[in-house]
């Protein structure tokens, strides 16, 4: 047996998320790529992913491994896999490592983004957006933005931004920076780990600062509080992207 590692890349538009759900038999995305393995002879059709997103959350660079006594040349293994998938799936990249790699356990950070847009000043929709991007009608003071987003770093309980959680609440915030260019936001967020809705729910808050309901300097105060009621609520889940599972420590990220 080989270990197969593969970056893949979905649109979660119409995905009941990563995890296959066996006893409602929704279309996830584990099950489709579990399907196109199990047309490999020799390929193990279970496959592990570094994060589990919810339904209608997309990927830009999702980590899995899977294991196979095929003898698919590595190079060619994604175009093997891409033909048995469906459309809104792709295999990026595949690389062979140790028998020893775990996607989910060994990662060490993982990095998310969410994209936003003001329609405000004679900004339009897009047709081709509406499941990618939350657009936003409401004037918003993007610079309160920008400064309440380096509040949530560090390393804190983070119990107010999660949604019916029953895991530990502590987590390590290396990343949280909202990019602004013209009408378009892009929040970029990484942490040792994430709890449920965590991202949304932080997003929901800098909107409530851009809408002037809070002040940066309360987010502190807020986190330390552990009330979910007193922070903002869970964005819709289409604007969010998994960007990149990190297997070394945390070394920074260029914006720019």
């Amino acid at each position: 047996m080989r270990r197969i590692k593969l970056t893949l890349e979905y649109d979660g538009s119409s995905f009941y998320g990563w995890q296959v759900q066996a006893k409602t038999g929704e279309r996830t995305v584990q099950g489709v790529v579990e399907s196109a393995l199990a047309d490999v002879p020799g390929a193990v059709p279970r496959v592990m992913a570094a994060g589990r997103t919810d339904a209608g959350v997309h990927a830009l660079a999702m980590t899995a491994h899977y294991n196979t006594d095929d003898g698919i040349p590595v190079a060619n293994i994604p175009a093997a896999l891409n033909a048995r998938l469906p459309g809104d799936v792709r295999v990026l990249d595949a690389e062979e490592v140790g028998p020893d790699f775990e996607a989910q356990f060994g990662c060490r950070y993982r990095r998310y983004m969410y994209r936003l847009r003001s329609l405000r000043g004679g900004v339009t929709g897009s047709a081709l957006d509406r499941q990618r991007v939350l657009f936003l009608p409401q004037r918003l003071d993007t610079p309160a933005m920008q400064r309440a987003a380096p509040q949530f770093e560090g390393t804190r309980d983070f119990a107010a931004l999660a949604t019916q959680e029953v895991r530990p609440t502590v987590r390590t915030v290396f990343l949280c920076r909202l990019h602004v260019s013209g009408a378009d936001l892009t929040l970029h967020v990484a942490a040792d780990g994430f709890l449920r809705n965590m991202v949304r729910a932080l997003v929901g808050t800098l909107v409530w600062v851009g809408e002037g309901k809070l002040t940066p300097e309360r987010i502190p105060e807020l986190l330390a509080a552990k009330d979910r009621r007193r922070m903002g609520p869970n964005v819709p889940p289409h604007g969010l992207y998994f960007a990149e599972a990190g297997y070394t420590p945390w070394t920074g990220f260029d914006l720019v």
